[in-house]
């Protein structure tokens, strides 16, 4: 199990979840990505697209204005 970490912080809808979709290929069964935003709707967004794959996700904290998201892969 791997945790491979993106940041997005300082992009903004849709770049966030482009970002996201890109590093999704690589991920493998039981990987946790870890992903950084600031974008307003980061949250929202990410929910929606791990609803959509059927993604888990594991945890969302605020950390210096920003949202870090994990999702269970």
């Amino acid at each position: 199990m791997a945790v491979i970490k993106v940041d997005a912080i300082g992009l903004k809808c849709p770049q966030p979840i482009l970002k996201l979709a890109t590093k999704s290929v690589e991920m493998k069964t039981g990987d946790i990505l870890e992903i950084s935003g600031d974008c307003p709707t980061f949250e929202l967004d990410i929910r929606t697209w791990c609803g959509r794959l059927n993604k888990t996700v594991i945890s969302v904290k605020e950390e210096s204005g920003a949202k870090i998201c994990q999702i269970q892969f």
